[in-house]
């Protein structure tokens, strides 16, 4: 596939393609960049390899498909890059159960890229999935109950389990601030106006529902995001960079390369209030607007 400016190979079936030709590197013409921005919205994970970007490249990327992130509403920073958050599995949390980044807020990011430091030299993968190949899955009764549901989303639980001592204070950080937001269990795309599961392990509970029916029913619409045909794995190498599109997408990294090292950085884009079928946005249940996270003007 090839659009004006740059080749297109598609990587899996449902979701992600490489993209070849285009040296991040450069800035970018707004026309180069909106065709970037349909070729997202068209496979929702863009694989750039061997980009060989600075911390500076990667945030100029980054803001190109809008205002930028702080790192995270509660986990420090790359040391006087207050937009990078350091993914590094040698800090003993590591994100080994399926998410979508910071959902627990009320306007979670639009788009996430991750860029690779250090890769071991097996394992250590990442893996996407789609959601709205998930919801188009689904069997029309339970698609219909899920157009009608809503979820409460929290940054304190079990989203990662410590390991360690380290691990056990990082997760303190994490949960040193505590939001809980209610969000729909089918969220329309603004862009493209697909409507995708929007759940993944922040996710704990279904409005109306005990606990444990929570849990059973979350499980059965999880199982649909991750079928095999949903997924893609991308095998990293030093120098690559992914782009995905967070609004409709969850990922996962395997917790596979034992003690060896791996390093990311990631960079996101500012989203908006996500919107159920009836229209109805997000609310925050617990915490605020997380405007020191997120621009406030994006849950106006």
């Amino acid at each position: 596939m090839t659009s004006s400016s740059f080749d297109i190979r598609r990587v899996g079936g449902r979701i992600g393609a490489e993209v070849l030709g285009v040296d991040l590197s450069q800035r970018l013409e707004p026309g180069l960049v909106e065709e970037i921005n349909g070729a997202l919205l068209a496979h929702k994970a863009l694989f750039f390899r061997g980009q060989d970007l600075q911390d500076a490249d990667q945030i100029r990327f980054a803001s190109l498909f809008g205002e930028l992130t702080t790192a995270h509403p509660t986990v420090p920073s790359v040391e006087g890059q207050p937009n990078i958050l350091p993914v590094d599995g040698e800090e003993g949390v590591r994100a080994n159960r399926w998410h979508t980044d910071v959902t627990f807020v009320r306007t979670p990011p639009k788009a996430s890229t991750l860029r690779s430091i250090v890769v071991p030299p097996y394992g250590g993968n990442t893996l996407i999935a789609n959601s709205a190949a998930a919801y188009a899955d689904l069997p029309e009764p339970l698609r219909e109950f899920a157009d009608r549901m809503r979820a409460v989303h929290t940054n304190d639980h079990d989203y990662a389990e410590p390991k360690n001592q380290a691990a056990a204070e990082r997760r303190k950080v994490f949960t040193s601030r505590r939001w809980r937001t209610e969000h729909p269990v089918v969220r329309v795309h603004p862009e493209s106006g697909e409507r995708g599961l929007f759940i993944g392990g922040f996710a704990q509970r279904i409005d109306g529902l005990s606990g444990e029916e929570s849990r059973d029913l979350l499980r059965i619409l999880q199982a649909y995001v991750t079928r095999p045909e949903n997924t893609v794995r991308w095998s990293w190498a030093p120098g690559d960079l992914v782009l995905f599109d967070n609004r409709i997408t969850q990922h996962y990294a395997p917790d596979d390369y034992g003690d060896l090292p791996r390093r990311l950085h990631r960079v996101t884009v500012a989203g908006d209030v996500p919107v159920g079928v009836d229209g109805e946005r997000s609310r925050v249940v617990e915490g605020d607007d997380a405007a020191h996270y997120t621009p406030v003007g994006a849950a106006r």
